[in-house]
């Protein structure tokens, strides 16, 4: 038995029963986690079980919004491809569960991913009795991977994706990395770089393929024409307002956002700032520093349409959910993440809008999706907040330009649809 496995398995062991049971008194006092809590030990209603009814039975593993996201496009291609299939589709955060229930309760079985520790996993395993176990995009979970394997199932990872900061991690311990992914029987990558990463990690060459992003397909999907006028009567705009929205903001990004919106509005005045922090912790510190600056603005949870249309010039986006449809009104977007070092944030989901993306120089965590930006000219890259402000003003100044940016965008992210097939077709190899 490898060493590394046997240590983590040991550690994961320790950490599960020392720290259940003051997670479990926590869940009891915050109310937290109270209806999830026997589903992440492994203890699934008989109902739910019952429930699973097809063949094959497919399980995937997306642990929040964004990889449930991408999950959508390869499950509705694998029901094309395998009408009886059932599918069951987990997640670890409770944002993740209730986008899969709402887009997906008639397509899957709902429920949430069992912890990694061993006893959990074998006896979920045992319950479910999947033909195929599917992680999405950095799922790496080592006894879950290595059990399903054992236990007779297939396994892949699918959507790969592997960062610059999360390979030094890996390497660290690619004795344990090595031992995993030789439990994995296909390795759908969605780049060059994530294949030789994971190549890097231990993967056997013969089991890797490159395929492609199954976010286009679905970015794809809701781009509606529907959806923008319906955001456009969200927020109160007449269609004449230029509308500067930042997405997915970290640290001190929304300061440097609200100094670019303090330059924008002495030319546009009329201008109107609608800001999305990554964590919606950080709305009320946002609301503060907004009213230091002696700005107004309301929070997205106030406005309801045209019972309480916007007034106010900035709109904090404290909900989880709506930044897609929302770059969909924008003039010009920032992706945040990339001004600080974490990695950026998906600038596809605006470009796919037809808008011109800027983002900092932070975009590890996506190089493929800023390369293609780079590459076709439909993204502008900055290296700090003056560089930010300049290329909004920009984009506002230069609107014909700035639409044409747009479109290059747009029609990169066009150029790259069909991935989500290509990935459910190697599930459906393994299973045939």
């Amino acid at each position: 038995m490898n060493i590394a496995y046997s240590v983590y398995k040991s550690i994961s062991s320790g950490l599960f029963v020392s720290l259940f049971p003051p997670f479990w008194l926590y869940s009891r006092i915050a109310g937290k986690y109270r209806k999830s809590l026997h589903q992440r030990i492994g203890l699934y209603p008989q109902e739910l079980i019952s429930s699973v009814s097809g063949s094959p039975r497919i399980w995937i593993h997306a642990v929040s919004v964004g990889e449930v996201n991408v999950a959508i496009p390869i499950i509705e291609s694998l029901k094309e491809m395998m009408p009886a299939a059932a599918v069951i589709l987990s997640t670890a955060t409770e944002q993740g569960q209730a986008l899969a229930k709402e887009k997906l309760d008639t397509a899957a079985t709902c429920l949430y991913a069992p912890v990694d520790f061993i006893y959990s996993v074998r006896h979920t395993l045992k319950r479910f009795q999947p033909d195929i176990l599917v992680c999405i995009e950095t799922e790496i979970w080592p006894n879950w991977l290595i059990e399903a394997n054992r236990a007779g199932a297939k396994t892949a990872l699918i959507n790969g994706r592997i960062s610059v900061r999360s390979i030094r991690r890996y390497l660290k311990i690619v004795s344990l990395m090595r031992e995993i992914l030789r439990h994995v029987d296909a390795f759908s990558m969605i780049g060059k770089a994530d294949a030789e990463r994971i190549l890097k990690m231990g993967a056997p060459e013969n089991r890797i393929e490159i395929n492609g992003n199954a976010k286009f397909d679905l970015l794809l999907l809701h781009t509606d024409p529907a959806v923008k006028a319906d955001m456009m009567e969200q927020f109160n705009l007449n269609g004449k307002q230029p509308v500067f929205v930042a997405g997915s903001t970290r640290g001190p990004e929304a300061k440097i956002v609200l100094d670019v919106y303090e330059k924008i509005i002495r030319s546009f005045p009329e201008a109107i700032l609608i800001i999305a922090p990554r964590h919606l912790k950080r709305a009320g510190q946002i609301r503060d520093e907004i009213h230091l600056r002696g700005l107004t603005c309301e929070l997205m949870t106030e406005l309801d349409g045209k019972a309480a249309p916007r007034s106010a010039p900035i709109v904090i986006l404290d909900t989880i959910g709506k930044l897609h449809s929302t770059y969909s009104i924008a003039t010009v977007v920032f992706c945040g993440g990339s001004l600080v070092p974490l990695g950026g944030q998906n600038v596809l989901e605006a470009a796919v809008w037809g808008k011109p993306v800027l983002y900092g120089p932070s975009m590890e965590d996506f190089l493929d999706a800023k390369e293609l930006l780079d590459k076709t000219g439909g993204g502008i890259q900055v290296q700090d907040g003056a560089a930010l402000a300049d290329k909004a003003l920009f984009c506002l100044n230069h609107p014909e330009e700035a639409e044409r940016i747009g479109l290059r965008a747009r029609e990169a992210v066009l150029s790259h649809q069909g991935a989500a097939q290509k990935h459910a077709a190697v599930i459906k190899k393994l299973l045939d």
